[in-house]
């Protein structure tokens, strides 16, 4: 038997993100998994380290890992057009939730229980959703500094709304991650060394 799980996986690097928009560099499914895992595990360090909780850090990684799956399926939806109007939230979830209930399918039935609640986004992870969430905001925001870095002005508006999204969520190990290592993704590399 042929499960096709992991090479639905691997199609991530196929979905280009910000289709709407000029970019000076492409960006894809795949890498911004990567940096929004790296990321979750960051605010989860930091909410450990700085304000007493008990996050289990590897699980944020493996959430953010994943938390875009069934875009591989429905494709990247512009935030414009997925948040526009309630219904259509409302059918872009049945949407999602339909595609990573496909996506479960393709595993073997022993191991798919392990993998549903990392594709549903249900079970008892609310608390690091949140920070995956969080995550996946502030890997946004990277992309909106890196393309004004640029010289692109595309993404000032995407910029100022997810700046102003950051600030009023109440996450403060995404307010720290800001403070302390977003203006590094300004500097060239001359000035990182």
């Amino acid at each position: 038997m042929h499960n096709h799980f992991f090479a639905f996986f691997s199609r991530m690097k196929y979905i280009n993100r910000w289709a709407l928009m000029r970019n000076t560099r492409d960006d894809n499914l795949s890498q911004h998994s990567h940096e929004v895992a790296a990321i979750a595990h960051a605010l989860a360090v930091i909410g450990n380290k700085r304000l007493q909780k008990n996050y289990n850090c590897e699980r944020a990684a493996l959430l953010g890992l994943y938390h875009d799956m069934p875009e591989i399926l429905t494709g990247d939806i512009p935030t414009p057009v997925k948040y526009f109007n309630k219904e259509i939230v409302a059918a872009y979830k049945a949407v999602e939730k339909a595609a990573a209930e496909k996506l479960l399918l393709t595993l073997p039935p022993d191991i798919r229980e392990e993998y549903a609640p990392i594709l549903t986004k249900e079970g008892n992870d609310s608390e690091i959703w949140e920070l995956v969430h969080s995550a996946d905001k502030l890997s946004a925001l990277i992309k909106c500094v890196e393309e004004r870095g640029a010289g692109n002005s595309e993404f000032k508006k995407a910029e100022q709304s997810l700046r102003g999204f950051i600030e009023t969520r109440g996450c403060p190990e995404a307010s720290i991650f800001v403070g302390e290592f977003l203006k590094s993704y300004e500097l060239t590399l001359d000035q990182l060394n």
